[in-house]
């Protein structure tokens, strides 16, 4: 029975006809950028098309030099570079798939000194003054995006995406917050949408009627000064006109300060967005941003808001969604929890990109899991994130497993996380495991400890018993009003309304964001989430006369820690900024250099540059880091067992789960 006949239907484009609705959005890996690298991209989308996602986008590829985002970055504009592409088109025809590449040109947000952009106003998170083009100056851009398709088109792609969202270079021209030309391009809006039209227009002409054309259009900006809605539909229509095949959504500027795609927005949050705008078009639209479940996609589907859906990172998590979601098991499938950790992250830090939960992601010529050729019984003690990674995928190799739990349920610290507002999508990554563990064969044993003499008949050992909170050296630690982070965030001990929390880093931010909205969270409905961020789809891009409405936070928090650094500095660099202005909003108060004299029936005192403060608290919140939990590391060692040890118990400092699971699966593929 087909549970998604949205999903999974056709969608005819006259000359060509996609398999099902689903788009793998566009997104920078880091391999684009070299040569030398595009025999993993291929294989990266290969995977994907194997998987039977219905059309692939690219990450964008610069039309010529000035539209680098980075120094020798990715680029297509000269027939030289036409065999490396090849071998990403072959590799996805081979598996019956079909790919566009985007046509990327960065304007203003480039990170070189030869940037261009409308007029020559430096972007808010960029180094660079753009050079305001002349007349000719577009006109030779314009060339540039012609030329850049016309060779796509010889390498073998599909079609292409013109990117005409996000605050890059074609949006630039769009808006008075960026535009103060006088020109042909300037002024009126049916001047400074010219470029758009005319890109899409001269490329149909020079491609063809058999080649895919998807224009990405801004439908909201979330920026002052933005596009309002009338100019939305207008730019739509024209686009329409001059050719296109598909139009897919954009949402939100680079610059734009809220959150739009990590795991605080609520799935299908701006599908509401494409809804409206495919009232006024004849040709499919494409929604996007936070569909990461084929449950969530049909309903999209189903309810008219869109003809497609655009996934990029759940396609990071699992490039075999579709087909999971086709044999009518979408219960395996690894779902995107939307931390942004490997991916963006990586991009902004110019590392290889991948995913949080499937560190296979572009590096699938590199981490290969293959049948063992000689089985093992194999031991792991611990079902956090890096045993779970490690016990499922020795079993899918052909190892014997047990996998010992020590507490009554899987998942580790992922326990804590999916009980923070905003990070309920953790629920799912447990329940991905949960379903593994079964389908592998795994012999999972809960509640129960294991000591070195239980585990002498097994082959080899994986030790990833992981972390336990570190107890500080204060007077008075031991005082009624002192809770460690676990027993706050699991609800074990009742908290006052006035609370210290000792610790910025992740897991002070978890536990002051649990504290602060008393369970609730605003990342379930699009209501509470537009209502708190400041977001009124009636008014000119979304925010133009709306004020953010946190409401009254449940708590009075103090975040406090003995270096004089910024708080959170350890948080991911695509979402630390929403956690730390959420955070503001709540009106906690950040208090660093402090050093902690003790805690009594008066609060905890405090010193800061000398001068002795006492806060009145209800309770201390301990979140001063952690220890590895290792224990039975010596006696194992002394058994001459071999022992690999991995996550919190190898590491426990700032808890990464990336980490971990990327440990456990690397160990699990070698043994």
């Amino acid at each position: 029975m087909n549970h998604y006949p949205n999903l999974l239907n056709p969608l005819e484009l006259g000359f060509t006809t996609l398999k099902n609705r689903v788009l793998m959005g566009s997104m920078h890996t880091g391999l684009e950028d070299k040569a030398r690298d595009f025999p993993r991209l291929a294989a990266y989308f290969a995977e994907r098309a194997k998987g039977d996602v219905g059309l692939i986008v690219t990450g964008g590829f610069a039309p010529n030099i000035v539209g680098w985002l980075t120094p020798f970055g990715s680029t297509l504009m000269s027939r030289r570079q036409l065999p490396r592409h090849r071998l990403v088109t072959d590799a996805v025809h081979q598996h019956d798939g079909k790919i566009c590449m985007q046509i990327l040109h960065s304007g203003r947000y480039g990170y070189h000194p030869l940037v261009v952009s409308a007029s020559d106003i430096k972007s808010p998170i960029t180094p660079f003054k753009p050079r305001a083009l002349s007349v000719k100056g577009v006109y030779r851009q314009i060339d540039a995006y012609v030329r850049c398709a016309k060779l796509a088109q010889q390498a073998g792609y599909d079609g292409v995406e013109v990117m005409g969202s996000e605050g890059y270079f074609i949006n630039q021209f769009l808006v008075t917050r960026t535009n103060k030309r006088n020109d042909e391009f300037g002024g009126e809006y049916a001047n400074r949408m010219r470029l758009p039209v005319e890109i899409v227009r001269r490329v149909r002409q020079a491609c063809g009627e058999n080649f895919i054309i998807i224009f990405r259009l801004s439908m909201l900006d979330l920026v002052p000064r933005g596009s309002n809605w009338d100019e939305v539909i207008q730019l739509g229509k024209a686009i329409e006109a001059a050719g296109a095949s598909l139009i897919n959504t954009g949402i939100g500027w680079h610059e734009a300060r809220l959150p739009t795609i990590l795991t605080t927005v609520p799935r299908a949050a701006y599908a509401e967005v494409t809804g409206r705008f495919r009232q006024h078009v004849n040709i499919p639209v494409i929604a996007v941003n936070r569909i990461n479940t084929p449950e969530v996609a049909e309903q999209v589907l189903a309810s008219g808001q869109a003809d497609m859906v655009s996934m990029a990172r759940p396609m990071l998590a699992d490039p075999h969604f579709v087909a999971k979601a086709a044999a009518g098991t979408p219960q395996r499938i690894n779902t995107c929890i939307a931390c942004n950790q490997a991916c963006l992250d990586h991009t902004f830090t110019k590392q290889t990109s991948s995913c949080l939960v499937n560190p296979q992601a572009c590096y699938e010529t590199l981490l290969t899991i293959e049948p063992t050729h000689q089985a093992k019984n194999i031991a792991v003690v611990g079902a956090g994130p890096a045993g779970l990674a490690a016990a499922t995928t020795a079993a899918e190799r052909g190892h014997q497993v047990t996998l010992f739990e020590a507490n009554g349920e899987i998942g580790g610290q992922f326990n804590l996380a999916k009980r923070i507002p905003g990070k309920e999508e953790f629920h799912e990554t447990i329940r991905y495991y949960r379903v593994k563990l079964d389908e592998t064969g795994v012999d999972l044993k809960l509640n129960t400890r294991v000591d070195a003499a239980s585990l002498e008949h097994f082959d080899e050992i994986i030790l990833a018993s992981g972390v336990t909170p570190r107890v500080l050296s204060i007077p008075g630690i031991d005082h009624h009003k002192v809770v460690d982070y676990m027993d706050c965030i699991y609800g074990n001990r009742s908290i006052g309304e006035k609370v210290a929390i000792i610790g910025a880093g992740g897991i002070g931010f978890d536990a002051a964001e649990y504290l602060l909205h008393a369970g609730h969270s605003t990342s379930l409905n699009p209501e509470d989430y537009f209502r708190y961020w400041g977001v009124d789809l009636d008014q000119r891009a979304g925010v133009e006369n709306v004020k953010p409405n946190p409401g009254t936070p449940a708590r009075q928090i103090w975040m406090l820690q003995r270096k004089t650094s910024r708080p959170g500095k350890s948080l991911g660099k695509t979402s630390g900024w929403v956690h730390r202005a959420t955070l503001k909003m709540g009106k906690v108060k950040f208090l660093t250099g402090v050093d902690y004299r003790k805690i009594d029936d008066s609060g905890l005192h405090i010193t800061i540059d000398q001068q002795d403060q006492l806060l009145d608290v209800d309770n201390v919140i301990i979140c001063a880091g952690q220890l590895s939990v290792t224990e039975l590391l010596e006696p194992l060692q002394a058994s001459d067992k071999p022992v690999h040890v991995i996550g919190g118990a190898k590491l426990a400092a700032e808890i990464d789960a990336k980490r971990a699971i990327k440990q456990g699966t690397e160990i699990a593929a070698a043994l």
